[in-house]
């Protein structure tokens, strides 16, 4: 792991289950077959394509640059060594392959770029210094100050003309050196910085800027057009193949997160002493001879750090926040063909015999033994059940022979309390790893270097864990959990004799679930079913008829059931009962009614009960003024009233409403006249 930094991903339900990642139904099964779903756990000698297939990949060695934390810059030089700009101390170090030493210091603070110049001296790019160094026969000494540049981000020699481009900021100046060290402003661009350059075999000069990343093409002296503006934040990287055919990478990444200058400004996009954790967008592009733009690569996770084109003639990316190396070849299929142990790769040399990944984050340069190698392993990442499950036969596409193993436990991260992994299994063979959360799948290339995996599948079956019902709800029913106050606002009027029930469940193991609902009559022992037998009721709600039911108090219980996905010596049921619900369809009556001047006497009586609400109006008017029943508490099937209506009824002939709810919203309205 990159410091125990890097994240250590999950198989999603949505890319490796094959069976629906909403509803457990049985047996499940992990499945990877796309190029993503390979991705994610160790990757060491292997690469993986975007289609779905695993192979051999670089074979990398590992020299540490122990006096360097980053490595900018790097160049293979004509007697095959490798150079190496780095970071916080800006030094020069040179590499036989096996190990590494001092080569020169430039006293800044970083070394940016390197570059073979006239007669094959080595120039290097520094900042915050804005200074270009030359370092021949073991020593590092300055070349050219530029003036008002504080970064030279990258430097290109173009060897027909015998100059020296230099990408600058913080004024977005593109300068042209001679041998002599005279600089000149060859283009200034509106943004500020230029961060890249190259050379075409034209004699085009091709520039890209930062903090607007747009791609300028430079035919002559202040002679520039934007080939293309990618709409991000930087064009990081430039390379121009044998036939003209441009190649750039361009990132979106949040401004301030590089390296400080000493005048305490900050770049918008370089190396930093110590990689972003932001991690950014990164795009690969490449243009042919007449400037068309094709789109080869599109990472919405990383940005691109560096650029380099192989042997091959495909352009390879190396990635800013997990250390990965790229390539895409023609038919845009994506292979990632080395994942490094630091976080950033810095520079990529790929031309020659001996080629190199430098990596940064501790800085290590890694040269590239060959493709494939005893050390081929791939490891899947980490793959969730959800659950405990016990894991079936693994079955798997290979062109040759793998040998592949798995090991499990039940923390997200892999420690000392999982199992060791297995002994090799055959294809079709059982998991031997105990029963657990998390699994993981391990190949190894030892058996054939050739091999190519494409497909892997293990199907699993997870403890099948109880549902629970954890409230019963009655929309259009008092419950004995509501509360009506006398003197509170209007009563909602009943709608009719239909209670909504509604009902929520913990359903941690997902399983499709049966719900039956019955009810009880209080004060009896007989539960009732609410369904047809044969009715199957996956919804948690139900439409309950009362119309036909004796008036009274009631209770529901809900039973769920996983036997919809579960046999029978498997299925789980839990079941809970509602609070009292009032079945009352019926509404009051108004007996004894009797007017006294302006007092009005009777009595409210309702079959069920209790008696809610006792209101008067004006006729006409529904301005409804409650009081209260002559005991002063509304909590009978029959309650006296005595009412002075003075306050609402004036001297004089007067029709007046009166209203009588019960608990359960029925009311009944009569009409007195009042002299």
């Amino acid at each position: 792991m990159k410091h125990g930094f890097k994240p250590l991903c999950v198989a999603c339900a949505s890319l490796c289950l094959l069976a629906s990642s909403a509803h457990a139904v049985g047996t499940r099964t992990f499945e990877l077959r796309k190029g993503d779903d390979f991705k994610g756990g160790d990757l060491k000698g292997v690469a993986v394509d975007s289609s779905g297939e695993v192979r051999a990949g670089f074979n990398l060695g590992q020299i540490p640059v122990t006096d360097a934390t980053t490595i900018w810059s790097g160049l293979i030089v004509k007697n095959g060594s490798v150079l190496l700009g780095t970071g916080n101390d800006g030094k020069i170090f040179a590499s036989d392959g096996a190990s590494v030493k001092l080569a020169g210091d430039t006293g800044s603070l970083a070394v940016t770029s390197l570059v073979e110049g006239f007669g094959g001296t080595v120039y290097a790019g520094t900042l915050p210094d804005g200074e270009v160094w030359k370092y021949a026969n073991g020593k590092a000494e300055k070349f050219v100050k530029l003036e008002g540049a504080e970064h030279v981000w990258q430097l290109a020699y173009d060897a027909k003309t015998g100059s020296l481009f230099a990408a600058t900021g913080p004024e977005g100046k593109l300068f042209r050196i001679d041998q002599k060290g005279t600089a000149q402003v060859y283009f200034d661009a509106p943004e500020q910085h230029l961060m890249s350059v190259a050379v075409a075999p034209d004699g085009a000069v091709y520039t890209g800027a930062s903090d607007k990343a747009k791609l300028y093409k430079v035919a002559g002296p202040g002679r520039a057009t934007v080939l293309y503006d990618f709409g991000r934040t930087e064009v990081r990287a430039i390379v121009v193949g044998d036939k003209g055919e441009v190649f750039a990478v361009a990132n979106e990444v949040k401004p301030g997160t590089y390296t400080p200058s000493r005048k305490g400004g900050t770049s918008a996009a370089s190396p930093a002493a110590k990689p972003p954790k932001s991690t950014g967008k990164g795009t690969l592009y490449k243009f042919d001879a007449s400037g068309t733009p094709e789109q080869l690569l599109d990472n919405k996770d990383e940005y691109f750090s560096s650029l380099a084109l192989g042997d091959d003639g495909r352009p390879y990316v190396g990635t800013g926040v997990e250390g990965r190396v790229y390539t895409v070849d023609d038919n845009h299929n994506e292979v990632l063909v080395a994942d490094v142990e630091e976080r950033q790769v810095g520079a990529l040399l790929l031309k020659g015999k001996q080629r190199y990944v430098a990596a940064s984050d501790p800085a290590v340069l890694h040269p590239i033994r060959g493709v494939g190698g005893t050390d081929a392993v791939w490891t899947s990442k980490v793959l969730d059940a959800g659950l405990r499950a016990h894991f079936g036969k693994m079955e798997w596409l290979s062109r040759g022979a793998l040998e592949l193993s798995t090991r499990s436990g039940n923390t997200l991260e892999p420690d000392d309390t999982w199992s060791a992994w297995s002994s090799p299994v055959q294809a079709g063979a059982d998991v031997a790893s105990p029963a657990a959360r998390f699994l993981q799948v391990r190949a190894r290339w030892n058996r054939d270097p050739n091999a190519v995996l494409s497909s892997l599948t293990i199907p699993f079956v997870t403890d099948n864990l109880r549902a629970v019902v954890t409230e019963v709800e009655a929309e259009g029913a008092p419950t004995s959990s509501t509360g009506v106050e006398s003197s509170g606002g209007p009563l909602s009027r009943k709608s009719g004799s239909t209670i909504t029930l509604k009902w929520k469940v913990d359903n941690p193991d997902k399983d499709d679930l049966r719900y039956r609902v019955e009810y009880q009559i209080i004060g009896t022992s007989t539960w009732y079913d609410m369904l047809d037998p044969h009715e199957t009721l996956t919804k948690t709600t139900y439409s309950w008829e009362t119309a036909d039911l004796p008036e009274g108090k009631y209770r529901v219980r809900v039973t769920a059931s996983d036997e919809i996905s579960n046999p029978p010596d498997r299925v789980r049921r839990h079941e809970l009962e509602s609070s009292v619900i009032l079945v009352d369809n019926t509404p009051p009556t108004i007996a004894d009614l009797k007017v006294q001047g302006r007092r009005i006497q009777g009595t409210a009586i309702d079959g069920v009960g209790p008696i809610a609400r006792i209101e008067a109006s004006v006729t006409g008017t529904d301005q409804w003024i409650p009081f209260f029943p002559r005991d002063g508490v509304y909590d009978e099937p029959r309650e006296d009233f005595d009412a002075d209506v003075s306050t609402l009824a004036p001297q004089g002939p007067v029709l007046l409403s009166l209203r009588v709810y019960d608990r359960a919203g029925n009311f009944v309205v009569k009409n007195v006249a009042l002299k």
